[in-house]
């Protein structure tokens, strides 16, 4: 295969898990949207109307879900299948409106990865989220 034919299929690939995990029964009931990923790297945008607790911020729960999309999503975009071991949220303030949670893989040894997500709202961090995935099958490109 030569380098343009595969990064067509890595597009293809990366373009057929954000399709998937957008379409997710899940990510379709709290309205989370994937605007970018690649290999290591995503951001996911959900509203929080719908998704508030009895205080009239949004859920720990909704804010988990969209922070735990973002590392989904961030790790298993290339082919490569990664499940989580080990997940830890902080909550720092209390949010509504229009929430972003943007992931990066902060290392990888080959069997498991660690992620951060940052979960804003505008300017402000709402969350942190660390994640580590282990690596369950060889890349499939």
């Amino acid at each position: 295969m030569s380098t343009n034919q595969q990064k067509t299929s890595d597009k293809q690939i990366i373009s057929d898990r954000i399709s998937a995990f957008n379409h997710s029964e899940f990510a379709r009931l709290l309205g989370m949207q994937i605007t970018t990923a690649y290999d290591g790297y995503a951001r996911v945008i959900m509203e929080s109307d719908g998704k508030k607790n009895p205080n009239n911020v949004a859920h720990g729960g909704a804010i988990f879900a969209l922070a735990d999309q973002a590392f989904g999503i961030a790790a298993n975009c290339t082919g490569v299948n990664r499940v989580a071991v080990s997940i830890h949220i902080q909550y720092i303030t209390p949010a509504t409106g229009s929430l972003v949670a943007i992931a990066h893989r902060v290392a990888d040894n080959g069997t498991y990865s660690t992620f951060r997500v940052l979960v804003y709202q505008e300017e402000r961090i709402i969350a942190e989220f660390d994640g580590v995935a282990l690596q369950m099958t060889s890349p499939s490109h």
